[in-house]
């Protein structure tokens, strides 16, 4: 797959989001790369309130959700994780995160070595811990993390002795992540989520700025910190994660 340079964006990404310029009213749209894999090469993202909630759409060239990791059966350190992600500059403490911890995305993932949707059953077998192989969302906080590379971001970390502020869904992993259970619908090329904000009106996000990306990540082969690194940036929305989606 075909690799995007994270490393001035990722910085630029956490210090200026919140100074996007917002030049397209609905949604952004991505020209086709022959180059990268279809189903991660992003064509259109977009954001949309309906009332009580919102929903994230992404559109792909190929489709959505098709290419899937297989299970290596070692568990989560080392697992690879591939996802759809929106960057937002929505502050995370309208999920339930502390206030101004880093850059609030919402993500859709998928990674069978493990599950971290302990209180879900996405396959509805009865197991809530073996669903990790199935499309599922998640919150995060990125960070710029230089263990995982020069301007590399990362899930942030909680650190030796620090107690986090958390959302009530957090699945007690030592990561600023939450399994809200919002589930992901994918049709053809096109993948939905619809949220809705545990800590915050919904209408927020009329004042917020998005993009959208698809990329891989991994967790620390040791469990150790940095735990969940993006390792790689296959499609950028918006060419430069500058966050220039503004919610329709």
């Amino acid at each position: 797959m075909k690799r995007f340079n994270i490393t001035a964006a990722a910085l630029a990404l956490l210090a200026g989001a919140a100074s996007a310029d917002g030049t397209h009213d609905h949604g952004i749209q991505s020209p086709v790369d022959s180059t990268k894999v279809a189903d991660f090469d992003i064509v259109a993202a977009e954001v949309s309130l309906h009332e009580r909630f919102a929903t994230f759409r992404m559109s792909t060239a190929g489709i959505a959700g098709n290419t899937a990791l297989e299970d290596t059966n070692n568990g989560a350190p080392g697992a690879a994780i591939w996802s759809y992600v929106w960057p937002t500059t929505l502050d995370p403490s309208v999920v339930g995160f502390g206030e101004k911890t880093g850059i609030l995305a919402l993500a859709a993932t998928n990674h069978p070595d493990f599950d971290d949707t302990p209180l879900f059953d996405e396959n509805i077998d009865g197991d809530t811990g073996n669903d990790g192989g199935h499309w599922h969302s998640h919150w995060v906080v990125l960070t710029p993390n230089e263990a995982c590379g020069p301007g590399a971001l990362a899930v942030r970390d909680v650190a030796d002795g620090e107690t986090p502020v958390m959302p009530a869904t957090w699945p007690g992993v030592p990561f600023y992540l939450d399994s809200p259970g919002f589930t992901p619908v994918f049709d053809g090329p096109e993948i939905t989520i619809n949220v809705v904000l545990a800590n915050a009106d919904i209408n927020v996000l009329k004042d917020a700025n998005y993009d959208g990306v698809t990329s891989a990540l991994r967790v620390d082969t040791d469990f150790h910190a940095p735990y969940v690194c993006v390792t790689d940036v296959f499609d950028v929305a918006s060419g430069d994660l500058s966050l220039p989606g503004t919610v329709d």
